[in-house]
C-alpha cells in the first residue's frame, strides 16, 4: 500500500520500515487524540444510515441551503455549518459537502476565503480520521496536515480561526507526525492575538490544548494552570465550547465577557457581561446628568457594573434618570441598588408595567434561578414602582438632551418602550425582537407587535440600535436588515398558520425547513437572524393558535415519564443497561433530544444511577455544544440539567 512512498534498497530496510508503519498504524488505531470536535473528541460513530428513517435536522439543512447558494459573506455561517456537521457526527458528509462548495466557488474566492474553507474541511477530516481504515489513515492524516498548511499560507498566518483550527488539530496528532511544535506556535499565536478572535470564548480551547501539550511533557503544575484558565474541569471531555456565554450557579447567565464600550465617545456607554442584561448610560448634552437605560437583574450585579463604569470614567456626572424599556425580571431587578444612591434617580416606565410584573410572578420560579442565579430575589421585581409612567409618545429634555419615549407592543411584552435620542442617532429598543417572542415559560409574545415595532425602527432610522442583550445588538443591527426580515417573518407566519389549519404537527412544521423566497439571495445580514428566530416564531405561533388537543390527538392523554418507563421496562422487558446502551447509540447518531427523552423515562424507573447519570452528562453536554452559538436559553437549561457551569472568559478586546 505504501511502497510507492519510499525507496527500499535492502530487505532489512524493507522489514524495518514495514515494522515502523505497522507500529504507526497501531498508534493511530489506539490514539484518542484525533477524535474530538474541534477537540477533536466526539461521541462514537453512529450507523451509516442514521437519518434514513429518522427526522432531519432543520438547522443543518438550513445552513446547507445558505452555504449552497453562494459563498457566505459572513464567515460565521460557514463555521456554524461545520459545527453542525461535527455535533451531528456527520464529519465525512460535512467534509465532502464543503469540498464540493470549495470546488464550485473556487474561481471567485479570495485567498482568505479559500483558507477558511480549507480549515473547516481540515477540521472535519480530522474528526473523521478514526473512521478511516488503518491502511489509508496515514495518507489521510498527511493530506489533512497539508490542507491546514495551505490554509495558513493563503491566510498569511493572520486569520485567527485558521490558526486556531491548525493548532487544535496538530496538538492531538500522534508524535510520529512531528506537529507538536507547530501546534504550540499556532496556539500561542492565538493566545497573543485573542483580540482577533470572534469572541473570548475561543480562548477556552487554546488554553486547554496548551495544557495537554505541557501535560504530555510532564509539567503537571503548568498543565493544571492551563486547565483552570480554560474553565474545563478535567483533561477528558466530549465537547468543545467556543461560546461567549457563561453559566454560574450564584450569578446566572451572561451573554458575553466583561466589557465597557463607548458607543459614542464620552457620551454613550454600553456595559456587557456583568450579568444577564446590558447596562447603558448616556451623558447629557450639558454634561451635568447621567441617564441610565434599564436597571439590570440583581442589586449586586447592578452595583458591580455601575462601580466598574465609575472606575472606567471617573468624571461622569451624577445618575439622575433611568428609563425602563420593559418590566421583565432582568430589566428592573437591580432597581433597589440604584434607589440606594444619593441622589436617587428618577425611574420612567410604561403605565401598564404592573400587568407585566403580575405575569412574571405567576411564572415557574425555579426556572428564573437558572437564568439569573441563586442571588436573584423576586421581591426586587415585585416591589418595582416607577416615579413616572408613560401612556403615549412623550418628548423630554434632560440636561439639554432631547429624548423621545415611544410606547410599543413589541414582540416580547406589551409594556415595551423605545428610548430615542434623535440628536445622537441612538435608539434603545430593549427586547422587542427577542427571538423567543416573550419568555418561553410565560404566556406572552406578540408577533404582530414585533412587525409593527420594526416599522417604527425603520421610520426612526437610528445610526445606533442598542438592544437589551449583547447578541441582539450584534445580530439585529440595522433598520434596513429589519425591514427585509419583516418580509421574511411575515411569509413564515403565513406558512405556519396554513400548516396549522391543515392539521400539521408542530414537529412537522419544523422539519419542513421553511425558507422564504428570495432570502438566500437577499441581504446577507438577514440569514443568521432568520435562523435564530425561525424555531421560536413557529413555537410561539403554534402555541397561540392550537388548543390543548392537537390535530394528531396529542394532549388527549396525560402520560408522563413514569408511564413511558412502564412501557419500556414492564412491557418491552428492557433493562437499565439496554436502555442506556440505546441512549448512547442515539447520541452516537447525533440524536441528543431523543436520547434525553429516553434517559428521563429510564430515570423515572431506575433513578439516576451511575450509568444513567453518565449518559445524561454526555447527552446534555452535546446539546450545550449544539446550541452554544444560536440559542442561549437552551444552553442555559441544558447546562442546568447537569449542573454544568461555564466560567466567564476574560475579554481580550
Amino acid at each position: 500500500m505504501y511502497m510507492h512512498l519510499y525507496e527500499w534498497n535492502k530487505p532489512s530496510e524493507r522489514i524495518a520500515l514495514m515494522r515502523k508503519v505497522i507500529s504507526l498504524l497501531a498508534v493511530l488505531a489506539l490514539g484518542a487524540g484525533f477524535l474530538a470536535c474541534a477537540g477533536i473528541s466526539r461521541t462514537p460513530k453512529g450507523s451509516p444510515n442514521q437519518n434514513q428513517f429518522g427526522a432531519s435536522r432543520p438547522e443543518l439543512e438550513y445552513l446547507k441551503a445558505v452555504n449552497s447558494a453562494a459563498p457566505p459573506k459572513d464567515p460565521q455561517l460557514l463555521f456554524l455549518l461545520m459545527g453542525a456537521y461535527a455535533n451531528a457526527n456527520q464529519q465525512a458528509e460535512g467534509a465532502e459537502f464543503l469540498s464540493a462548495r470549495l470546488n464550485e466557488f473556487g474561481p471567485r474566492l479570495s485567498d482568505p476565503q479559500k483558507a477558511l474553507y480549507l480549515s473547516a474541511i481540515g477540521l472535519l477530516r480530522a474528526q473523521h480520521a478514526s473512521s478511516v481504515s488503518l491502511l489509508h489513515r496515514i495518507g489521510y492524516v498527511k493530506d489533512t496536515i497539508a490542507m491546514l498548511d495551505q490554509a495558513k499560507r493563503l491566510s498569511g498566518g493572520q486569520i485567527f480561526v485558521v490558526n486556531w483550527i491548525s493548532g487544535v488539530v496538530r496538538s492531538q496528532l500522534p508524535s510520529f507526525f512531528h506537529q507538536k511544535q507547530a501546534a504550540r506556535d499556532d496556539l500561542n499565536w492565538c493566545a497573543a492575538n485573542i483580540a482577533k478572535a470572534p469572541d473570548a470564548g475561543w480562548l477556552r480551547e487554546v488554553d486547554f490544548r496548551l495544557g495537554t501539550l505541557v501535560l504530555a511533557d510532564g509539567d503537571q503544575v503548568k498543565a493544571q494552570d492551563y486547565l483552570r484558565r480554560s474553565g474545563y474541569k478535567r483533561f477528558e471531555k466530549p465537547v468543545v465550547l467556543t461560546t461567549p456565554f457563561s453559566e454560574d450557579t450564584l450569578s446566572g447567565h451572561a451573554f458575553a465577557s466583561h466589557r465597557i464600550a463607548e458607543i459614542i465617545p464620552a457620551r454613550v456607554y454600553a456595559l456587557s457581561g456583568f450579568e444577564f442584561t446590558e447596562y447603558y448610560f448616556v451623558v447629557s448634552d450639558d454634561r451635568r446628568e447621567l441617564i441610565g437605560i434599564d436597571a439590570g437583574t440583581r442589586g449586586d450585579s447592578a452595583k458591580t457594573a455601575y462601580e466598574a463604569l465609575r472606575a472606567y470614567a471617573p468624571n461622569l456626572p451624577e445618575l439622575t434618570t433611568i428609563f425602563v424599556t420593559h418590566s421583565h425580571w432582568d430589566h428592573i431587578g437591580g432597581q433597589a441598588y440604584f434607589r440606594s444612591l444619593n441622589p436617587k434617580p428618577r425611574f420612567y416606565a410604561r403605565s401598564n408595567y404592573k400587568e407585566e410584573i403580575d405575569g412574571e410572578l405567576d411564572a415557574p420560579q425555579s426556572i428564573a434561578k437558572h437564568f439569573f442565579g441563586e442571588r436573584f430575589n423576586l421581591d426586587d421585581v415585585r416591589s418595582f414602582k416607577p416615579d413616572a409612567t408613560i401612556d403615549g409618545p412623550t418628548k423630554l429634555k434632560i440636561g439639554g438632551t432631547r429624548i423621545e419615549l415611544v410606547p410599543v407592543h413589541g414582540g416580547e411584552t406589551h409594556d415595551a418602550m423605545f428610548i430615542h435620542l434623535p440628536d445622537l442617532g441612538v435608539l434603545f429598543v430593549g427586547d422587542f425582537i427577542m427571538p423567543y417572542l416573550g419568555a418561553p415559560f410565560v404566556v406572552e409574545g406578540d408577533f404582530q407587535g414585533l412587525l409593527d415595532a420594526i416599522d417604527i425602527v425603520v421610520q426612526k432610522n437610528p445610526r445606533y440600535m442598542l438592544h437589551g442583550h449583547e447578541p441582539l445588538t450584534r445580530n439585529f443591527s440595522s433598520p434596513e436588515m429589519l425591514a427585509q426580515l419583516k418580509v421574511n417573518l411575515s411569509w413564515l407566519r403565513d406558512q405556519v398558520l396554513t400548516a396549522i389549519r391543515r392539521g400539521d404537527t408542530r414537529a412537522a412544521i419544523h422539519q419542513a425547513n421553511l425558507i422564504p423566497p428570495g432570502l438566500l439571495n437577499g441581504r446577507a445580514d438577514a440569514l443568521l437572524p432568520y435562523l435564530v428566530l425561525r424555531e421560536h416564531v413557529i413555537d410561539r405561533l403554534y402555541h397561540q393558535n392550537v388548543g390543548y388537543w392537537q390535530a394528531d390527538l396529542e394532549g388527549l392523554d396525560h402520560l408522563g415519564d413514569s408511564d413511558r418507563a412502564e412501557l419500556l421496562v414492564d412491557y418491552l422487558a428492557l433493562s437499565e443497561k439496554r436502555l442506556v446502551t440505546a441512549a448512547e447509540k442515539m447520541a452516537a447518531d447525533g440524536k441528543y433530544e431523543l436520547a434525553t427523552s429516553l434517559l428521563e423515562a429510564s430515570a423515572a424507573r431506575f433513578g439516576r444511577t451511575e450509568s444513567i447519570t453518565k449518559a445524561e452528562q454526555l447527552v446534555y453536554l452535546k446539546l450545550m455544544e449544539k446550541y452554544q452559538n444560536t440559542d442561549p436559553f437552551k444552553y442555559i437549561l441544558y447546562s442546568a440539567k447537569i449542573g454544568e457551569q461555564t466560567p466567564q472568559m476574560a475579554n481580550g478586546k
